[in-house]
């Protein structure tokens, strides 16, 4: 019988088998796998708890502001260093494209958050104005005759032959609109493109026109005008199709806004919003119109610089520390604030509303909930707020930044 040698456990040829893990390291194994595990749910938790908790801090506002002023020295209570500015609380001014736009009667000047003066233009207006789509801007003397469109960072188109002009408006495709007198007219309307071609020209005959808005899409022009209507002082809005096709073009909707003289208006892609003493129109291109109503109010202050949303202050009396802060939405739904402070200055822009007291800066939502509060303001007596809900603070010489954390 054949003779054969089979290996044995442990012996020298294979080496010694692996010693059997001790059972205490495999408990301690599982340990930490479940504490890990532990861990990682309650880091998840922590952070939706945050997030429900800082909802309104926690977006894509903080980012944009994280980029947009890393470069800037901000203060614990985020305020950046104030910087001068050439001229006066008597300047128009307004926000084009995050920088500060200075209006005088003799210069234009944009200044950069650290305040470095993009722009120097000097000309001469007697009632400067401004208009601004965001990254775009519009300024023009009222009565007079001279337009200048800034963008980019510079000049980007002017004009002084004007006939007396009565508005100037910007759309979000950069389209321009002018208001002028006309000689045996009450009003002419021309719609430049974005190249600052005319486009189209309105002659009105039957009232006077006093504003007029391009919708944001291009599509559809709006007239603002003022008439009589059964010897009652009365505004209507007048909508006409950008048919460049046809000469003479005609109204395809009027309606009349009432009473109020209007103040301001705003045209987006499917609405007209009127605001007026009396009270906001929100007309659609059919000429369905739903209002709010503030007749019985003195109205103090106003903006219809929010997305989605208008702001007026209004006061029982023409005067005094006690009002209302009104938000209303394209419905005509109204959401009110009591005040018992003066307020100097209110700004919208995005989704935030900010209003400035003697030494604090309030920035609500659009929901009228508190987003961010600033005291110790003292000085500051305009303020100009940006989508991303930072604001810029004025003073009679100076301007700063502040954002909120």
């Amino acid at each position: 019988m054949d003779e054969r040698t089979f290996p044995q456990p442990n012996s020298p040829k294979d080496g010694p088998a692996p010693p059997p893990a001790p059972a205490g390291k495999h408990r301690l194994s599982r340990f930490l796998r479940r504490l890990i595990a532990m861990v990682v749910v309650l880091a998840v938790a922590l952070v939706l708890v945050l997030a429900v908790a800082f909802r309104d801090r926690l977006n894509m506002d903080s980012v944009k502001r994280w980029f947009a002023y890393r470069s800037l020295t901000i203060s614990d209570n985020g305020r950046a260093e104030a910087f001068s500015y050439d001229g006066d609380l008597n300047c128009t001014f307004a926000v084009l494209d995050d920088d500060l736009l200075v209006c005088s009667g003799n210069a234009i000047s944009l200044y950069s958050g650290s305040g470095v003066r993009y722009i120097n233009e000097q000309v001469s207006m007697e009632n400067p104005v401004v208009n601004t789509n965001g990254s775009l801007a519009v300024v023009y003397d009222a009565g007079g005759s001279s337009l200048y469109v800034l963008g980019q960072r510079t000049l980007v188109w002017s004009a002084s032959d004007f006939d007396c002009i009565l508005s100037a408006r910007l759309n979000r495709n950069g389209q321009l609109t002018v208001v002028t007198q006309a000689s045996g007219y009450r009003g002419m309307v021309t719609v430049y493109d974005a190249a600052y071609s005319p486009l189209m020209s309105v002659n009105l005959t039957s009232a006077f026109v006093m504003d007029a808005a391009l919708s944001d899409d291009g599509r559809t022009l709006a007239t603002i005008t003022v008439g009589q209507d059964s010897g009652a002082f009365a505004t209507g809005l007048e909508l006409y199709a950008m048919n460049y096709a046809s000469g003479g073009y005609q109204a395809d909707v009027s309606c009349s806004l009432g009473g109020g003289v209007a103040l301001d208006v705003k045209h987006t892609s499917s609405a007209v919003w009127t605001l007026s003493d009396r009270g906001l129109t929100v007309t659609g291109h059919d000429g369905e119109t739903v209002r709010a109503d503030w007749s019985d109010k003195y109205l103090r202050r106003y903006t219809l610089d929010g997305d989605g949303f208008a702001a007026a202050l209004l006061g029982k009396y023409r005067a005094g520390s006690q009002a209302e802060l009104w938000v209303v939405d394209a419905d005509g739904e109204q959401q009110i604030l009591e005040l018992n402070e003066q307020v100097l200055s209110i700004s919208a822009a995005g989704r935030y509303l900010a209003v400035l007291t003697g030494d604090r800066l309030d920035i609500y939502t659009d929901e009228l909930e508190l987003y961010s509060s600033l005291k110790g303001t003292q000085g500051a007596r305009v303020v100009l707020l940006m989508p991303d809900g930072s604001a810029i603070l004025i003073s009679a010489d100076s301007a700063g930044f502040y954002v909120p954390y």
